[in-house]
């Protein structure tokens, strides 16, 4: 495999639920091209609700896609019992939650040692387990062991999580709002931690969250994601620094960084059940409302015209009418 190659690749996925009473079916996903390279850590930004989980669990087998179809290091995910069980060997998922995570009845030990048991790993479990906690930063881990949930700090049992996650040697974690639940002074040590596992150990990973300023510590790409779509990917310096697209520019302006007047978007993200006509945004864009977009002669297409999807690679993308025309303008 080259430096190029995607570990793990998304191609025109989508996810649908059955609607409730004979509505009609929610669009989770819908349609989402995405790749994550080996040793490259992805933020997958958006607000609650946007699809950003049900992909990320999609990716992981969790949920198998309506239509489309994930790739594992070139080969097609196969859902298969067996496959899953080396599937998810080789990517592993590290939630947002460590309480409800670890089993308050199992010792840190236990909880490290259980996906060893589950794979029958047959090398020196008591050593694969010291190293796991080493490597997540508990040290001495032998110090551990035999310590429950309830006797750890929320930082301490996030860290047993990621060792539960890196015992089995993964390719790529999964993380879903690793940090949303600690204290802000804990939240750098474990950003930190992710980011020299990378570096050690040529971990990729996929980082799901609400926050760009998560992503702007951590991330090497930027993926935001509205009702179902990615709408704006790139390289996390040029998403943050330059934001094109106008729900991309919302997310950030609430940032305490910012340094400019918070967007308020109007109402509530549509029910996926219903989505828009046009550009999936245009019901709350700050531009279209503005009447930014109507001087850029886009107003009609914005609400009638919908967007192709993006591509999955890493390069600077966006799926606006009113970034595209203005951007043509200017060149």
């Amino acid at each position: 495999m080259t430096p190029t190659t995607p570990l793990l690749s998304a191609e025109g996925l989508k996810v649908t639920f059955p609607g409730r009473r004979g509505d009609a079916p929610a669009r989770a996903v819908d349609g989402v091209d995405l790749d994550i390279r080996p040793g490259e850590i992805v933020a997958l930004v958006g607000e609650s609700g946007c699809g950003k989980t049900t992909l990320a669990r999609s990716l992981l087998g969790l949920v198998p896609p309506t239509s489309g179809r994930v790739t594992f290091d070139g080969q097609p995910l196969d859902h298969t019992s067996r496959a899953l069980k080396a599937y998810r060997k080789r990517v592993q998922l590290v939630l947002q939650d460590p309480s409800g995570s670890l089993n308050p009845r199992h010792t840190v030990y236990d909880a490290v040692a259980e996906g060893l048991r589950i794979h029958g790993y047959a090398g020196d479990e008591r050593a694969a387990v010291a190293g796991a906690l080493s490597r997540a930063g508990l040290r001495p881990p032998e110090r551990f062991f035999l310590r429950y949930p309830h006797e750890l700090s929320g930082g301490q049992r996030q860290r047993v999580v990621i060792a539960g996650a890196l015992v089995l040697e993964p390719e790529l974690v999964v993380a879903d709002e690793p940090v949303a639940s600690l204290d802000a002074s804990v939240r750098g040590e474990i950003l930190a931690l992710l980011l020299r596992l990378r570096d050690e150990l040529g971990l990729s990973a996929l980082v799901v969250t609400h926050d760009l300023g998560l992503a702007w510590n951590i991330a090497d790409r930027v993926a935001v994601m509205y009702l179902g779509r990615i709408v704006e990917t790139g390289e996390v310096e040029q998403i943050l620094t330059a934001p094109r697209h106008p729900y991309t520019r919302a997310l950030l302006s609430v940032l305490p960084e910012a340094g400019t007047e918070p967007v308020v978007l109007t109402g509530e993200p549509p029910d996926p059940s219903r989505v828009p006509s046009g550009c999936r945004f245009h019901a709350r864009c700050q531009v279209l409302a503005s009447g930014e977009a109507e001087r850029a002669g886009v107003a009609e297409a914005c609400r009638t015209e919908e967007l192709p999807v993006l591509a999955g690679g890493g390069r600077t993308q966006v799926a606006c009418h009113w970034a595209t025309a203005t951007a043509a303008a200017r060149s």
